[in-house]
Formats: C-alpha cells, structure tokens, sequence
C-alpha cells in the first residue's frame, strides 16, 4: 500500500526553481512561490530560483547550469509548456534529458483533468533525468503548479514514500557514468 512511512527518517534534497516568462518579475510570479512554498513546507530546501525568458537557448542554458552543480537535486519549471509558438520548455527539457519519465505528464494530465476536463490535453509537461539531477516542467499557472507538487512531487521526493520515490534512486542516477574509464 502507498503512503508515508514514518520509520525512514525525512531527507531533504536541494531543489531550484525556474519560471519561464517574458513577462513575470519576482513581484508577479505567483506560481514559481507557491512551488517554493510548498517545498519549503514540505522540508526541502530552496537551492535557487531564477524567471528566465520564453527563449529555448535561455532555459537549455540554466538547466545545464544546475545540472552542473552538484548542490541541486532536482528542478521544478514552470511556464512553457503550452503549444503556442513561445511555449519551448518541453524542447529545451528534451535537449539535456538523458533519460525521460514520461509518466510524469501522463499523470500529471489524469490529475488535471479531473479539474480542467479536455482542456489538460493542451498541457505538456514532462520530467526526466540528466547528470543525476531531477528535472520537472509544469505549466505556468498556480493551479497547475499546487497539482504537480500536491498530487505527485510531494510525494515522488520525499523518501519516505512507500512503495517507492525519486529520492532513494538518486544514489543510483549515474551509474552508466560509474563504469566509464577517463
């Protein structure tokens, strides 16, 4: 059965945040903090937060940054993922991903439609893995944002969770690069 087992000690992981938005300031950007609210809250720790512009080379750009650093487990970008001309996160996701999670979206899609109906289909946001380090895009709006983290990250990135999360694999995120010789 799933749920928190209260035996496993809590383990916070560093998480940063971007939103994407040519028009969002630090004053505007309601769903990149409720996402640092809700982390925050639940244990984990802010690692950065950055609003990058609607430009694939400007996200590819701070993904790769933080994939780099070795002080950033996961991160969580919202904004983008529509289908509109602008909407180029999913590309620029794709771009660095060693290895996609495509369950996310399709979990992500059954949870919003339950609230938004049809209209989830125009959503395509993904996760996936590069350099160890987790990789998350959700849409730019809050209710999008509280559905992610409350129905599924919450969840996926505390360890505690049975009968199986993101957090108890990062140990494991970079294997294929164990075997490698310089």
């Amino acid at each position: 059965m799933s749920g928190i087992d209260e035996t496993i000690p809590f383990a916070a992981i560093n998480i940063a945040v971007m939103t994407v938005s040519d028009t969002r300031t630090e004053d505007t950007d309601r769903s990149g903090a409720t996402l640092v609210e809700r982390l925050e809250k639940a244990g984990h720790r802010l690692a950065d937060k950055r609003i990058v512009p609607d430009e694939r080379t400007a996200i590819e750009a701070q993904l790769r940054r933080w994939i780099a650093d070795p002080e950033v487990d996961a991160v969580i970008a919202t904004g983008g993922t529509g289908v509109t001309g602008r909407d180029v996160t999913p590309e620029a996701f794709e771009a660095v991903f060693e290895k996609e999670i495509p369950g996310f979206g399709e979990l992500f899609r059954m949870i919003s439609f339950d609230k938004i109906g049809s209209s989830t289909i125009q959503s395509r946001a993904m996760a996936g893995v590069a350099g160890g380090t987790y990789l998350f895009a959700v849409p730019g709006s809050t209710g999008a944002c509280r559905d992610a983290w409350d129905g599924i990250l919450v969840y996926q990135l505390d360890i505690r969770h049975k009968p199986c999360n993101f957090v108890e694999l990062m140990p494991r995120l970079n294997e294929h690069r164990a075997g490698r010789s310089a």
